[in-house]
């Protein structure tokens, strides 16, 4: 499998050679995934920008260790499960998070989608924010290297960064969060992309208020932060700082559904370096390392947390009409369109029990919510979720310890 993905990339990066350099932008047409798969399948469907039709046949998801395969017996309801629903939100309760929220006033602006890096760890952490996000999402980038997107909304965070690049998934991530996308550009292809996006009007762009730089005695890319007040300011100043619409619901519940079996830690090997979370039963919450170090949040010094830990496998595809670096004239790493649309299988650790989910997301503005296998609403326990996005090429990455 590995030979074969090698002689695939070497074949691309021919092409392009011939094309890359200064080839105008061609209209892509969408991918259709093939109709079944026997783990961690997902459904195409054709996102408002589609992507281009690669030249040979999508490899298989990784294998992901299984989660309980045993259907629940009774229903969270039937079970005395105090389910989060509709009629529980009202005014000051975060549908993110199922938080209850100091000030309903919180929830009356507009979510922040903000890029954050993770390379090199000796320049960029301890990363900013990261424990103040209702959601995070870690992504690959190019070269196995992985970056953030934080969906920063019930929380207020004084400071976020180091900020950077913007990439393709960050063409769905507003979307599904009706967000604002704060980044410090994108290449031109992935430019484009946002630019005729239906959240074009929603970009916070690098040169607009709220940006600054550190002044650090590092790289220049690695100190750009933000004040998401003053991103928001902006925002209400356009008449765009509004309560967003969130197509869909999550569910959440406090107490630990029927269905999961033990997971007291989950390793992601991304092959730049392996991200853990561990599970700590006197706090009820994941904690995460990075190679094998503490992952620490830069406004706190408190060691990055969450109540729900999400893994999935949409489709990775590479990009052949966008390059993200170009090495003495030659596209060494096209862009990755993450396929976070349709459906398709995973799992979520939550209490030290890991469950068997299905991911949904039919419609382009509809929330990233989750199944049991029998259909029903899965609950997320009560608090912030961070969802790891896991490569479609990666062998066996990812391992669950009782």
């Amino acid at each position: 499998m590995k030979r074969w993905l090698f002689l695939l990339s070497s074949l691309i990066v021919l092409l392009l050679l011939v094309s890359c350099g200064g080839a105008a932008e061609v209209t892509p047409t969408p991918i259709a995934p093939p109709a079944t798969l026997e783990t961690l399948e997902n459904t195409a469907v054709a996102p408002t920008i589609a992507a281009p039709v690669p030249t040979t046949t999508l490899p298989p998801p990784p294998t992901i260790p299984p989660a309980a395969t045993n259907t629940p017996e009774v229903t969270p309801e039937a079970a005395g499960l105090s389910l989060l629903t509709a009629a529980d939100f009202g005014t000051d309760r975060n549908p993110l998070t199922g938080e209850l929220v100091d000030d309903p006033a919180q929830l009356q602006r507009r979510p922040l989608a903000i890029k954050i890096s993770n390379a090199p760890p000796s320049y960029v952490r301890p990363q900013s924010g990261l424990n103040s996000a209702d959601w995070v999402f870690e992504h690959t980038s190019e070269a196995s290297i992985t970056r953030f997107t934080l969906i920063l909304y019930g929380q207020d965070v004084d400071v976020v960064g180091p900020i950077r690049s913007a990439r393709l998934i960050d063409v769905e991530l507003p979307a599904i969060y009706d967000a604002a996308l704060v980044f410090s550009g994108a290449s031109v292809g992935v430019n484009q992309r946002l630019n005729a996006s239906d959240f074009a009007s929603r970009i916070i762009r690098s040169a607009d208020p709220g940006y600054f730089r550190t002044g650090e005695d590092k790289p220049f890319e690695h100190t750009l932060y933000g004040r998401p007040a003053v991103f928001r300011q902006g925002l209400e100043a356009l008449g765009l700082n509004t309560p967003p619409n969130f197509n869909g619901l999550l569910t959440f519940t406090s107490e630990p559904p029927a269905g999961g079996t033990p997971a007291s830690s989950v390793a992601i090997d991304y092959q730049w370096e392996t991200v853990a979370w561990r599970y700590d039963p006197s706090t009820g919450r994941y904690y995460r390392w990075a190679a094998g170090e503490p992952h620490l949040d830069g406004n706190t010094g408190e060691q990055v947390s969450a109540a729900n830990i999400v893994v999935i496998a949409p489709f990775h595809v590479e990009d052949a009409t966008i390059c993200e670096q170009i090495t003495n004239g030659v596209c060494t790493h096209l862009s990755v369109q993450i396929q976070l649309w349709g459906s398709g299988t995973g799992f979520i650790l939550r209490d030290g029990q890991q469950y068997p989910v299905t991911w949904h997301r039919e419609g382009r503005n509809d929330l990233l919510t989750f199944t049991n296998p029998d259909g029903t609403p899965f609950p997320l326990q009560i608090g912030n979720t961070w969802v790891q996005l896991v490569p479609t090429w990666y062998d066996d990455p990812v391992t669950v310890t009782e």
